[in-house]
């Protein structure tokens, strides 16, 4: 496998800079160990409309975490990506914790972060609450609206197109704050078997929609195919057990 500076040396400033933050938050507060992924899917090489498309995978996993998962993307000049999602073990009520960042020809068009909600009420832990509500307010100058599938998401979520370089940095900064809730939270949160089955179908539940994202599907099935594009989907992007 090519060397993982290699790719991320590539790719959108703000993108370089929230994956660095991401991994720093997770070795901040988290022992991490690794996650094995298929031999043939942690690097992926392919063609999208005569374009080079790269794919990397960084997988870790922990006490309280199945997997963690970090995803960065590259076509040709024309597309970078960030894709990042933490799955609990089903011994924790914890949210899903995902973010990613899109964008290509020196601009970030889509920025998204949620702690969503997995628990039946479809409310987050008070705990998690609290403490989010605690962060300072976030202003952005273009908002822009959730998918038809995203019920899945809390009333923390946000999801916006960076204005400027100034809005890239907030919004990694909101990432790093909200994530280090997250790992403090999933801390001191003790296990619960005894919710397993309802933990598993909330998780279940927000993978089946973000399984619904038809602009990634489409970009994975133009260059590999409508059957390897539904097996990374359901295997590596959003899996459940």
């Amino acid at each position: 496998m090519p060397s993982s500076t290699s790719l991320r040396a590539q790719l959108h400033p703000a993108i370089r800079g929230l994956a660095d933050t991401i991994e720093a938050v997770w070795h901040r507060h988290l022992d991490l160990a690794p996650f094995p992924l298929p031999h043939d899917l942690g690097y992926v090489e392919g063609r999208l409309e005569g374009e080079k498309l790269t794919i990397e995978n960084h997988c870790y996993q922990t006490t309280r975490f199945r997997k963690l998962h970090l995803e960065l993307a590259k076509v040709g000049t024309s597309l970078d990506i960030l894709h990042c999602v933490m799955f609990p073990r089903p011994d924790y009520a914890l949210p899903m914790f995902g973010t990613d960042l899109v964008g290509g020809r020196g601009q970030i068009s889509a920025a998204i972060v949620d702690l969503s909600p997995t628990s039946r009420d479809r409310q987050l832990p008070e705990g998690y609450q609290q403490d989010l509500k605690a962060l300072p307010t976030a202003h952005f100058s273009q908002p822009r609206d959730l998918p038809a599938w995203g019920d899945i998401f809390s009333e923390f979520c946000l999801f916006i197109r960076p204005g400027d370089a100034t809005e890239e940095a907030s919004f990694i900064a909101r990432v790093e704050a909200m994530l280090t809730v997250h790992c403090l939270q999933a801390i001191a949160t003790p296990a619960t078997p005894e919710q397993a089955a309802d933990i598993l179908a909330g998780q279940r539940y927000y993978c089946t929609k973000q399984q619904q994202n038809d602009k990634t599907r489409r970009v994975l099935e133009k260059a590999f195919g409508v059957d390897w594009a539904n097996q990374y989907m359901t295997t590596v992007l959003f899996d459940y057990v």
